[in-house]
């Protein structure tokens, strides 16, 4: 029997982790960046970021300054009843994750017009920051997986979901997500960037899957197409804080979903800087 008090405080504990931990693919993947770079200037920052990474985990402090909004992922097993209350105190262990933390304050105040034109200022509270709508999956089994990803602001800003004419060739498609990655990695700057794409039916269904693609994504596997757009990328040379060298993308993650009789193929971008995906789990048995 899942218990509510125990669902708010590893929600808390797991928000913390993601924001404070590197998992063992991302220093393995830094690791063996730093060892094939050539130059420099870009082997410096890279293994500076680790370093940064080992003082945030020892220390518990946050990754970045960018604390990031909270993102989860859910996947419910099918034989598992959701308690009563499960989904009020995975919110209360989100903002109580966010005081812990604590969260950069950043929850914009007011009605709909303040919100939007930040008029009305910020509240002092970090727990105040609201986290994204859930998405859910549904799994085999009795447990429920809960991911949390803290989502940084500026990775937002390079962002793209658009419609691509596929012209009946994976090819075409896979030649715009590369367009898109070397375009937005030039203007980014907190580079190596970490790139997430879904392709979906609908602009929500393709964000939808991105973010699934987040969720999942494993440094140490990169399917062919993952590999063909991060090699693509690293191409440019624009490398580690756009100082130069082979690590522009220290990796890809690709989720593609269903797809209906159409000429476009809806693919929807998100340019994770140098510390994401910031992501932690944590298991509730049913």
């Amino acid at each position: 029997m899942i218990d509510c008090r125990e669902v708010t405080e590893k929600t808390a504990e797991t928000l913390v982790k993601a924001s404070t931990v590197f998992r063992p693919d991302q220093i393995e993947a830094y690791r063996r960046a730093a060892e094939n770079e050539d130059s420099p200037h870009a082997k410096w920052v890279l293994n500076n970021i680790l370093e940064n990474a080992e003082i945030a985990e020892s220390k518990v402090f946050p990754l970045c300054d960018d604390t990031g909004i909270p993102h989860l992922f859910l996947e419910v097993g099918e034989e598992c009843a959701v308690p009563a209350g499960f989904y009020k105190a995975v919110e209360e262990g989100v903002a109580k994750g966010l005081r812990m933390l604590p969260g950069r304050p950043m929850a914009v105040m007011g009605d709909d017009a303040e919100r939007i034109s930040q008029s009305k200022g910020l509240s002092e509270d970090s727990g105040a920051l609201a986290m994204a709508p859930i998405q859910t999956r549904h799994v085999p089994g009795k447990d429920i997986r809960l991911t949390v990803m803290m989502y940084g602001g500026g990775p937002e800003i390079r962002g793209k979901t658009l419609r691509v004419f596929h012209k009946h060739s994976v090819d075409t498609v896979i030649n715009e997500m590369i367009a898109w990655g070397t375009e937005g990695a030039k203007l980014l700057g907190c580079l190596p960037c970490v790139l997430a794409f879904g392709i979906g039916r609908s602009n929500y269904e393709a964000a939808s899957l991105g973010m699934e693609a987040m969720a999942k994504g494993d440094f140490r596997i990169q399917s062919e197409m993952e590999k063909r757009i991060t090699d693509a990328v690293n191409e440019s040379g624009y490398g580690a804080l756009g100082l130069g060298g082979k690590t522009t993308v220290l990796g890809t993650f690709v989720k593609v979903g269903p797809q209906r009789a159409s000429g476009i193929r809806v693919v929807s971008m998100r340019l994770g800087c140098c510390f994401d995906p910031r992501r932690a789990e944590c298991l509730f048995e049913g």
